[in-house]
């Protein structure tokens, strides 16, 4: 519902026998055979055509960008294969046998959330246009999440890192921490581009949206916020990524900055929303590692209306705030967690490898042990105090936990969590898990 839960609403060597000396290996007397290398290197070569072979859709001017390098080519060593076809004295044709992708292609995966999954049912056209655009349709069935949409992709030529994607779809999803059941219906379009070391993306997204009970016991403030809302928004993200894993890092470090402004461009939603997640990693003795996460966010409202619960910010849970029921922290009413609009929250851990190290270089290298502390604040401020009473408000009240546990990490997809641990700070109204708590997703505190 806010950020900070997750929607989507080699081959081997050979080697042979050794063989004899043969007469070809024995060189003149006082003769120096000039190294192969040098020979190549000193070749100079033009690489006068080029042909592509095995291509049928793929339109001449994206291939145009990503071969052009090679007529840069000086010396035989730049060049990957020769055809001799009418060949100046020092020229080369080149040839790339290539296969194109089928015209449809199926997949059909599972997927993890943040402690829920997914089966995906998904149907690609690669290439469609010929420059390596792509139509892809998915349909998603999860535990707490149904979804299905229809997607864009079309990069830039010569650097695919740049690129548009255009989306149309539909989620539903059930948040039973709220009591609550929404469903969007939308369309966004977004650009994606490299500007130094940082990855930017640009989106718009209009969305309309149904929100409705998910229990007959549904606190009054969830029936009140039920209906039908449109909200048009305008967002950028920047990343910055120096990480060697983005599930279980050992070095390097992760920002991500957000902000999102609603009702410039319509709808009935109207507020400005920042937030932002750091991570530093930092391996130390005996392949430990420390790591350090902050995260932390703000929704500022526009106008008189408030901020909806469809797009406040919820903390607690295995991912996050560990020893508290999921998104279980924060205002709520009559047992319902309606959310906050503001909150931060900080890690601390340092995992190290298992104990005695069982199945070291193998399959015990996907496990870890992991020592933490977490805390963090989830409320709602009033913005007539002024900044000093909003900090005094975020530091009241903090939840906080500590324990340990055991990570297995799923390839560089997923990861899952089984921990003890032991929650501090409890308030009023807060949802514990004292004790034994099992987490799964791809972004944790």
């Amino acid at each position: 519902m806010g950020t900070v839960h997750a929607r989507s609403l080699d081959p081997l060597p050979m080697q042979g026998p050794e063989l004899g000396v043969q007469p070809d290996d024995i060189e003149a007397p006082g003769v120096a055979r000039e190294p192969q290398q040098e020979v190549l290197d000193n070749k100079n070569v033009i690489v006068q055509r080029v042909h592509i072979d095995g291509l049928c859709r793929t339109k001449d001017d994206l291939l145009t960008h990503e071969i052009s390098g090679i007529f840069g080519a000086k010396n035989l060593i730049d060049v990957f294969a020769v055809v001799k076809a009418d060949a100046l004295p020092n020229g080369l044709d080149v040839t790339f046998e290539v296969t194109e992708l089928r015209r449809m292609t199926g997949s059909y995966n599972t997927m993890v959330g943040n402690n829920e999954g997914s089966m995906v049912l998904g149907v690609k056209l690669p290439n469609v246009f010929g420059r390596a655009e792509k139509v892809s349709f998915e349909f998603s069935y999860g535990t707490k999440e149904t979804s299905y949409g229809l997607s864009l992709f079309k990069p830039q030529q010569g650097n695919f890192e740049r690129n548009v994607r255009i989306n149309v779809y539909k989620v539903t999803g059930q948040f039973p921490w709220s009591s609550l059941r929404e469903t969007d219906r939308g369309v966004s379009a977004q650009l994606t581009f490299p500007m130094l070391k940082t990855s930017q993306t640009l989106k718009w997204e209009g969305v309309w949206r149904e929100l409705g009970c998910l229990a007959p016991g549904a606190s009054f403030a969830v029936r009140e916020e039920s209906g039908h809302s449109l909200k048009s928004s305008l967002s950028h993200a920047m990343v910055i990524d120096t990480r060697n894993s983005s599930i279980l890092p050992s070095s390097g470090g992760l920002l991500k900055m957000h902000q999102e402004l609603a009702g410039f461009t319509g709808g009935d939603a109207s507020f400005l929303k920042e937030d932002f997640e750091l991570q530093l990693n930092k391996t130390l003795l005996w392949d430990s590692v420390l790591s350090a996460s902050l995260w932390g966010g703000l929704i500022l409202p526009i106008g008189d209306k408030p901020s909806s619960i469809a797009d406040r910010f919820y903390l607690g849970g295995p991912t996050s705030i560990r020893g508290f029921s999921m998104y279980s922290l924060g205002p709520q009413s009559e047992g319902d967690y309606l959310g906050g609009e503001a909150y931060w929250a900080g890690g601390l851990h340092l995992y190290t490898p298992l104990p005695f190290r069982p199945g070291r270089g193998g399959f015990g290298d996907l496990f870890r042990t992991h020592f933490f502390l977490n805390a963090g604040n989830l409320c709602n401020l009033n913005y007539g105090e002024g900044p000093q009473a909003h900090l005094r408000k975020l530091a009241e009240c903090i939840r906080w936990s500590y324990g340990l546990g055991v990570v297995l990490r799923l390839g560089n997809i997923a990861r899952l969590e089984l921990n003890y641990c032991i929650p501090m700070g409890v308030q009023s109204g807060d949802r514990i898990c004292n004790g034994i708590q099992f987490g799964a997703g791809i972004r944790f505190l």
